[in-house]
């Protein structure tokens, strides 16, 4: 990397601004999602760009450091621009979602644990969701028509606003 690691993520005066990389890993009827204990709600794994990065280094140090796994980086699926207040602060977020296919290891079914504890103890958790389970109402996925876009995977760069 040629720039000491920062994530491209910052909150300033009640505000936040987030440029985030996604992953999606789809297995046996599947989709590998991760959530926190703060947050019910699951997305797809990933995180915070650092600045000097790629998005597909993003994705393979993400995906490294939280599940212990090599990765291959696929075509870009969605961008997201996303609004939201979480914590007390209005955010600001540019997700962008590739699809991406394991090269190593991990658990594939149930639910585990991240390697790592984000900041202020907040564990990380993963699970394989059967696809079909995304449309239940008591279900939380970010994005929320992410069963929707599943569908139209390969068929261009999907481009999604949310306020």
């Amino acid at each position: 990397m040629l720039f000491p690691r920062s994530d491209i993520s910052y909150t300033r005066d009640g505000a936040g601004f987030s440029y985030r990389v996604a992953g999606i890993v789809l297995h046996n009827g599947h989709v590998l999602l991760q959530n926190t204990e703060r947050d019910s709600g699951y997305a797809f794994p990933g995180g915070s760009a650092a600045f000097g990065e790629t998005n597909a280094e993003t994705l393979a140090r993400e995906f490294r450091e939280e599940l212990g796994a090599e990765i291959r980086v696929g075509a870009l699926q969605w961008v997201e621009e996303n609004f939201f207040r979480w914590e007390g602060v209005d955010f600001q977020q540019i997700c962008l979602t590739y699809a991406v296919e394991l090269a190593g290891e991990i658990p594939m079914e149930g639910r585990f644990k991240s390697r790592e504890t984000r900041a202020g103890g907040n564990q990380v958790w993963f699970a394989w969701m059967p696809i079909e389970r995304l449309r239940d109402k008591d279900i939380t996925v970010y994005p929320h028509d992410a069963a929707d876009l599943l569908t139209r995977l390969g068929q261009g760069v999907q481009h999604i606003v949310r306020r």
